[in-house]
C-alpha cells in the first residue's frame, strides 16, 4: 500500500479521472450559488445539482473535483462531534467523479476498483463493498453485486444493506437510486475482521467512498431517461486508510496544525493527550475559519456570518481551556493557509484579510469572554446557593444580551460544572425581546402595518426619481391607528394618494419630505414609508386648515378607484372649505434635500466600487443609510 499525503491523494485522484475523460472542475465556494435550501456546500455534488436535475447544461459529460464542504447545521450537523469523535470535522474535502448521462454502474465500478487496488494499491483483503438490498418497490441491486465480483471482489466481501445505508435520495423529488459504499478495515489484526463490523460503530472500520447510481425519479420511482453517477470520497478518511492511522486527526491534514497549537502553547505530548478534544476542535475550526473568510464571509450575528463567529469563538474558548490567555488563532489559521494554499489559491490571495478578520474577532471575543466569565461565575454560585442545578433562562439571556456570551458557550461551561441551562426560558426571553424590538420599530416608524393592510387600497403610483412635484387623488387617511374622516391643524396624519412623487424609504435611503396642499388645508410631510407592498404613506402634520373625509369608510380594491373618480367628477358639489376622497392635492417634495440624498446615494456606489478595487472583490455591501447630510455604508 502506498503511503500518500492528503495533497498527493487529492492530485492522484483528480489525475486518475482526468486520464479517463473527466474534466477537472475547481471547487465551488462554500456558499452555494442560487440554492436557498443550503447554508453551505455539504457534499461534492452540490455544484452539480442543477446538472443532475436537467436544469443546467455543461460543456462536458464527465467531471471530477475536490469540493470544499462544511457541515454545521441542519441534517448534517457534526459540530458537537468535532473533538470527541476521531473522524468528524466541520470542514472537509470531498473527492468525486460524476457522469451526466454518460457512463453508469459498469464503468463506475471498474474505475473505482482500479483506483483503489491499482493506483492507490490498497490491500484487497481489507476492503468491503455494500450494495442495496431492495425494498417493497425495487429489488436488490444484483447488477452492482455482479459487477463487483466481475472486477475481482470476493462474493463474501459484498454485503447487502437497506435504504438507510444504501439508497440515496436528493429530496422528495428529483433523481435517486441505490448506492455502493466501500469500507476499509483499519484494525491491527486482520484475523479479527468480520462482516459484522461494516456499517457498525466499530472504529476499526471506516467508509472511504460512496458510489451513487442515479437511475430513478423519486416521485414516481420510474427509470430516468438519463442515468448518472455521483460519487463521494472523504479525503481525510481516505488519508486514514493510506497513512495507517485510526483518526483523521492523526493524518497529515491535522498533525501540522495541532503541532502548531502545541508549539504556541508550549505543550508536551501528555498535555495534548489529556486535552485532545480542545486541541482537535481548535484545529478543525481553524480550517473552517480560513475557508469561510476566504469565501467572503465575515463574523456577524445572523446566518452564515453567525456560523463563522460561532466556530471562531468556539476555537478561542477551546484555546482558553488549554491555557491560552492571549490571541493565538490567527497564527494557527496561517498554518492552514500554508498547508492548503497551493491547491486552494484563494487562501493565499486573501491571506491578509483572513488573518486580520480572525485576529480582530478573537480579540473582541476575549474581552467578551472575560466579562461574561466573571458574570457567569456569579450566576453559577447564586444558582447553587439556591439549591438548583439549572441556570435560569433569564440569566442565560442576560449573559447573551448584556455580555455577548452565546447560549451554547454558557451551556458548555455549565456542563463542565455539572449544571444545565433552562433553554426554553432563554427562548422565551429572546422572543420577548424580538416582540419589544418589533413594537419599538413600529412605533418609531409609525408604520401601522395592520391598519393599512385592512384598507385594501390599490397600489400607489410612484411618479419617478426625476419628479419633484405632482398631483394625486387622496384615497385614505389614518391618525393614531384609526381611519378618520377629519383631521385639523396640529394633528399628525398619514395619507395615501393614488399617485405621488415622494420616494418611500427603502434600501437604506430615507423617505422624501415636503408638503401636500389640498383645497382646505396643508400638510407638512416629514417622512414617506411603504408599510405594505405597493402602498406609499405620507407621514406629516396638518400645518393649517383641515382635511375632511366624508364617512371614513373602507373600500374594496376594485371599488376604490371607481369611487374616487365618481367623487372627483362632482367636486364642484362638495362642501366648500373641506377635502374629500377624490380631491386633488398638490404634492411638492423638498427638492434641495432630494438632490443631496441622490448625491449621497451615488456616493455609496462609488465607495463600494473603491473598496472592491482597493481591498478585493470579496467586499460586499451589508447595509446603508442615505440621508441628506451624510451616509453610512456597511460592508
Amino acid at each position: 500500500m502506498k503511503k500518500l499525503t492528503t495533497n498527493e491523494i487529492r492530485s492522484t485522484y483528480l489525475r486518475f479521472f482526468e486520464q479517463r475523460g473527466h474534466t477537472i472542475v475547481p471547487s465551488s465556494s462554500l456558499i452555494p450559488a442560487n440554492d436557498p435550501t443550503l447554508l453551505f456546500a455539504n457534499s461534492g455534488m452540490v455544484p452539480f445539482k442543477d446538472t443532475f436535475l436537467g436544469l443546467e447544461q455543461r460543456p462536458y459529460v464527465r467531471a471530477t473535483s475536490s469540493q470544499k464542504c462544511l457541515r454545521v447545521s441542519g441534517k448534517h450537523n457534526d459540530l458537537e462531534e468535532v473533538g470527541p469523535s476521531p473522524r468528524h470535522q466541520t470542514f472537509f474535502e470531498m473527492l468525486g467523479n460524476f457522469s451526466f448521462g454518460d457512463y453508469f454502474k459498469d464503468v463506475a465500478i471498474e474505475m473505482a476498483w482500479d483506483l483503489l487496488t491499482k493506483e492507490f494499491a490498497l490491500p484487497i483483503d481489507r476492503l468491503w463493498f455494500t450494495v442495496f438490498g431492495g425494498n417493497n418497490v425495487i429489488g436488490p441491486d444484483e447488477e452492482a453485486e455482479q459487477l463487483w465480483q466481475k472486477v475481482g471482489a470476493a462474493p463474501e466481501r459484498i454485503l447487502r444493506f437497506g435504504e438507510s445505508e444504501n439508497f440515496w435520495v436528493m429530496g422528495d423529488t428529483g433523481p435517486c437510486g441505490p448506492c455502493s459504499e466501500i469500507t476499509f478495515y483499519l484494525g491491527d489484526d486482520i484475523s479479527k475482521m468480520s462482516a459484522a463490523g461494516v456499517n457498525s460503530d466499530d472504529p476499526d472500520y471506516v467508509e472511504i467512498w460512496n458510489n451513487v447510481f442515479m437511475q430513478f425519479d423519486r416521485a414516481s420511482m420510474q427509470p430516468l431517461p438519463r442515468r448518472s453517477i455521483d460519487t463521494g470520497m472523504g479525503l481525510e478518511r481516505m488519508a486514514m486508510a493510506m497513512q495507517g492511522v485510526k483518526s483523521t486527526y492523526e493524518t497529515d491534514a491535522f498533525v501540522t496544525i495541532i503541532e502548531k497549537i502545541m508549539a504556541l502553547r508550549g505543550s508536551d505530548e501528555q498535555h495534548y493527550h489529556d486535552n485532545f478534544v480542545a486541541y482537535r476542535a481548535a484545529a478543525d475550526h481553524a480550517r473552517s475559519v480560513a475557508f469561510l473568510i476566504a469565501d467572503g464571509i465575515q463574523p456577524g450575528n445572523t446566518g452564515r456570518n453567525y456560523v463563522l463567529r460561532r466556530l471562531l469563538r468556539r476555537a478561542v474558548y477551546m484555546g482558553r481551556t488549554i491555557g491560552f490567555e492571549q490571541p493565538f488563532l490567527a497564527e494557527v489559521v496561517d498554518t492552514v493557509i500554508g498547508q492548503m494554499g497551493a491547491h486552494y489559491k484563494e487562501l493565499n490571495t486573501r491571506r491578509a484579510l483572513i488573518l486580520e478578520a480572525t485576529d480582530t474577532e478573537e480579540r473582541q471575543f476575549l474581552r467578551t469572554l472575560n466579562g461574561g466569565m466573571s458574570r457567569l461565575n456569579v450566576v453559577i454560585e447564586q444558582t447553587r446557593a439556591s439549591g438548583s442545578a439549572t441556570i435560569a433562562g433569564v440569566d442565560a439571556f442576560t449573559l447573551k444580551d448584556t455580555f455577548g456570551f452565546p447560549l451554547d458557550l454558557t451551556g458548555r461551561i455549565a456542563a463542565e460544572q455539572g449544571m444545565l441551562v433552562d433553554e426554553s426560558g432563554y427562548e422565551r426571553e429572546m422572543n420577548a425581546q424580538r416582540t419589544r424590538g418589533r413594537q419599538a420599530t413600529q412605533f418609531k416608524r409609525g408604520a401601522d402595518v395592520e391598519v393599512w393592510a385592512d384598507q385594501e387600497l390599490p397600489a400607489s403610483e410612484f411618479s419617478g426619481y426625476e419628479a419633484v412635484a405632482d398631483q394625486g387623488r387622496v384615497l385614505a387617511m389614518v391618525v393614531g391607528g384609526d381611519v378618520l374622516s377629519r383631521v385639523e391643524a396640529g394633528q399628525q396624519v398619514q395619507i395615501v394618494l393614488h399617485r405621488t412623487p415622494f420616494y418611500a424609504e427603502s434600501g437604506g435611503q430615507v423617505g422624501d419630505i415636503g408638503e401636500l396642499i389640498g383645497p382646505a388645508g396643508r400638510v407638512e410631510v416629514t417622512d414617506t414609508q411603504r408599510p405594505i407592498p405597493g402602498v406609499i404613506v405620507h407621514h406629516g402634520t396638518v400645518a393649517e386648515g383641515e382635511i375632511f373625509f366624508p364617512g371614513g369608510a373602507r373600500f374594496r380594491v376594485d371599488d376604490v378607484q371607481k369611487r374616487a373618480i365618481d367623487v372627483f367628477a362632482h367636486v364642484g358639489e362638495l362642501v366648500s372649505g373641506s377635502a374629500k376622497v377624490g380631491d386633488v392635492a398638490e404634492l411638492k417634495i423638498d427638492r434641495v434635500r432630494r438632490a443631496k440624498i441622490r448625491a449621497n446615494h451615488s456616493a455609496t456606489h462609488l465607495l463600494h466600487a473603491a473598496l472592491r478595487n482597493r481591498l478585493g472583490k470579496h467586499v460586499t455591501q451589508k447595509g446603508s443609510l442615505v440621508e441628506a447630510d451624510y451616509f453610512r455604508f456597511d460592508f
